[in-house]
């Protein structure tokens, strides 16, 4: 489902919501597991997390170059602390994932 934010920037989202049951008729039918979905939105909220710290970067550039820099700051730091987030996701998803043999 695409949807429309309220905020100037320049992507567009794709989100899935993995919440929902979405059936297709193939031969065979699965049910997605608990653990599966989890492995999704962790995914998707990593690519957004992404998405977004590099548009806060960009906008702190531009406040930057119109000499406000303390907004610029700020808006560097919401980056950072959006990847630091991120790294939670990304651990999440670690623990999930069974290591691969060797």
């Amino acid at each position: 489902m695409s949807h429309h934010h309220d905020h100037d920037h320049e992507h567009c989202h794709d989100h899935e919501h993995v919440s929902h049951h979405h059936h297709h008729h193939h031969d065979i039918q699965t049910e997605m597991t608990f653990e599966e979905k989890m492995v999704k939105l962790l995914d998707h909220w990593i690519r957004h997390n992404d998405d977004h710290s590099g548009t806060y970067r960009g906008w702190a550039e531009k406040a930057r170059d119109n000499h406000l820099d303390a907004t610029a700051d700020l808006l560097n730091e919401a980056a950072q602390m959006t990847i630091a987030i991120n790294s939670r996701f990304e651990a999440a998803l670690a623990a999930l994932t069974p290591p691969k043999p060797s």
